[in-house]
């Protein structure tokens, strides 16, 4: 059996499952964040009362962190509301992060957990040795009143990454470079699994990124063995007791493939797709940018903010470009502002955020106008992402992504590291 499995099968009352199997689960953690206020209407009109395992529940207000509405606003009081009626244990409200990065970071993910949310990149828990998978708002509501929730037993794929990374080159590239060569519908309802030599080197930054990204190729949840150095971020931040599960020897995979990442350019998703995805090197053409955006769960991490200083640091942000760091948490913000980050990237004429999803979305905190470029570090670039649907979106990693602020066109990092 792989590890995935064991985690389905431990959460299940069965003595064994397969592959295709529809079974029923007990949940570790059920997610829900301040775009589903239909979570709550479905409670109720299932004839819900009180929640089965308030203990287990976790309300993140994220992607409207403030409120940029007044309808947005009233999503948040009711989630509120409900909270404090309900006793939910996890409360996390617009001065916290982005979902994705605050769980962790509060202890509330650990490896052999099974963990549901309201968001499609919930599959970046896969890095930490979890089953994250996301749901829409009927189900959440069901485990809400049950506890538990129906799975399909996925098929898993395994892609081995081998090659040392080259400078300024980023966990970003690496996985822009994977949906490129196997497209948005290579595992579809299927797992990921990712391990190799470039994985066991990446920090658990990188190790997120891969996995949050597993979703744009269709997957259902995402896998990376814990190590020495999961088990060591894990430890830091939860007293839980928690299982590793192991994939048994001669584990037969649907697919695998190889990726060898040695004398990788930076890669660059142009519009409007993911899986459009072009080596910098192959952009020789004059690409001006209007909007720089570092941040969101697959740019905005303390790694990400240092490499972007780095490369801003006693430099200018271009005129012709707005620079915009959203971090993805308040404790992201702290350590950027410990260490001198914020300061330099301020400096060179950065805007600062709130902490959580801000303009990756595309409500606030930095749309776009109609013809505008925009670079971004978030997961997605299809038409109307951002702001208006006749804007362009690049999705780059957060090296590709200051040095363009600083030049006001798309620019290899390279030459500034």
């Amino acid at each position: 059996m792989h590890a995935l499995e064991k985690i389905l099968l431990h959460h299940s009352n069965k003595e064994s499952i397969a592959q295709g199997d529809i079974i029923t689960c007990e949940v570790d953690i059920a997610e829900i964040n301040d775009l589903y206020l239909q979570v709550i209407k479905s409670f109720y009109e299932m004839g819900g009362k009180k929640v089965k395992n308030p203990d287990k529940v976790a309300f993140v207000l994220d992607h409207y962190a403030p409120a940029p509405t007044i309808q947005s606003a009233d999503i948040q009081k009711k989630m509120r509301n409900f909270a404090r009626e309900q006793d939910i244990q996890y409360f996390f409200d617009i001065n916290k992060g982005v979902c994705h990065q605050v769980m962790p970071e509060e202890g509330i993910v650990w490896p052999g957990m099974l963990l549901v949310a309201t968001d499609s990149h919930t599959t970046t828990h896969g890095a930490f040795g979890a089953f994250g998978t996301g749901v829409g708002a009927t189900d959440l509501a069901v485990i809400l009143l049950e506890g538990e929730l129906w799975f399909r037993v996925p098929e898993i794929i395994r892609i081995n990454i081998t090659g040392e990374l080259g400078k300024g080159l980023m966990a970003k590239d690496v996985i822009l470079n994977i949906i490129g060569e196997l497209k948005q519908d290579v595992a579809v309802y299927k797992a990921i699994e990712y391990a190799g030599s470039t994985v066991e080197a990446l920090d658990m930054a990188g190790r997120m990124v891969l996995c949050n990204m597993a979703v744009e190729m269709g997957a259902k949840t995402s896998y990376i063995q814990p190590d020495k150095k999961t088990l060591n971020f894990i430890d830091k931040k939860t007293d839980r007791s928690y299982r590793v599960f192991e994939t048994d020897p001669g584990f037969n995979y649907s697919q695998e493939f190889d990726f060898d990442v040695s004398g990788l350019a930076p890669q660059v998703a142009v519009p409007h797709s993911i899986d459009s995805v072009k080596s910098i090197e192959e952009l020789q053409e004059n690409i001006p940018v209007d909007q720089v955006l570092i941040g969101t769960c697959t740019g905005g991490r303390i790694e990400d903010i240092k490499i972007a200083a780095e490369i801003l640091e006693n430099k200018t942000v271009s005129p012709d470009c707005r620079l915009i760091i959203t971090p993805a948490s308040t404790r992201v913000l702290k350590e950027a502002m410990d260490k001198g980050y914020m300061e330099a990237l301020i400096d060179a004429g950065a805007a600062f955020n709130t902490p959580g999803c801000g303009a990756c979305l595309g409500a606030h905190q930095g749309v776009l106008a109609p013809g505008e470029i925009c670079l971004t570090t978030g997961s997605r670039n299809f038409p109307g992402r951002m702001g208006s649907n006749k804007a362009e979106v690049y999705s780059v990693s957060p090296a590709t992504g200051a040095a363009s602020a600083l030049t006001g066109k798309l620019t290899d990092p390279r030459q500034y590291i």
